[in-house]
C-alpha cells in the first residue's frame, strides 16, 4: 500500500485529516506514529474543529516545518525556505480544491453544532474529506521527494 493509500486509511480508521497526513509521513523524520498522532491531534476540523485550516493542510505543513524548520535563531534561510513550501503546498491544493479552509471545503460551519450536524448528516467526512487527505498527501509526497532529489 503507497503512503498515500496509508493516509487514507488512517482517516478512514478513525483519526482525523491532519493526524492522516503527518503521522504517515513524519516517522521518515524519527518521530513514532505514537507521538505524531498525538502532535496532530489538536489540528482535525480545521484546527480543533474551528472550521479554519483544513487539517490535512496542516498536518502537511507540520511536515514542511520538520524537514525544512527554523532550529536556530539565526537561521533565516531556513525560515524563508519553509514559508515558501508552505505557500507552494498551498497553492496547489487551493489549485484542487478551491480553499485550504475547512469551512469553505466542505460547505458548513463545523465549528457550530448546526454546521457540524448538517456535515454529518451530508456524510461530508467520509465523502470529501478522504479525497482532501489524498491530495494533501500526493501533494507533500511529491514536495518531500523533490527535496530530497534538490539536496534539500
Amino acid at each position: 500500500m503507497s503512503a498515500v493509500e496509508l493516509a487514507v486509511a488512517c482517516f478512514r480508521e478513525g483519526f482525523s485529516c491532519a493526524q492522516a497526513v503527518f503521522s504517515t509521513y513524519a516517522t521518515e523524520f524519527g518521530l513514532d506514529r505514537e507521538k505524531a498522532l498525538a502532535i496532530a491531534g489538536a489540528f482535525g476540523g480545521g484546527m480543533g474543529r474551528l472550521g479554519e485550516v483544513c487539517g490535512a493542510v496542516t498536518g502537511a505543513f507540520m511536515l514542511i516545518g520538520l524537514k525544512h524548520g527554523k532550529i536556530r535563531a539565526e537561521d533565516d534561510q531556513a525560515r524563508d525556505t519553509t514559508y515558501a513550501l508552505v505557500r507552494e503546498f498551498a497553492d496547489k491544493f487551493k489549485s484542487r480544491n478551491g480553499s485550504i479552509r475547512c469551512k469553505e471545503l466542505l460547505g458548513y460551519d463545523i465549528s457550530t453544532p448546526e454546521g457540524l450536524a448538517l456535515a454529518e448528516e451530508r456524510e461530508l467526512f467520509s465523502t470529501v474529506c478522504p479525497k482532501l487527505v489524498r491530495d494533501a498527501a500526493e501533494i507533500i509526497e511529491q514536495m518531500l521527494a523533490t527535496a530530497d532529489a534538490e539536496g534539500g
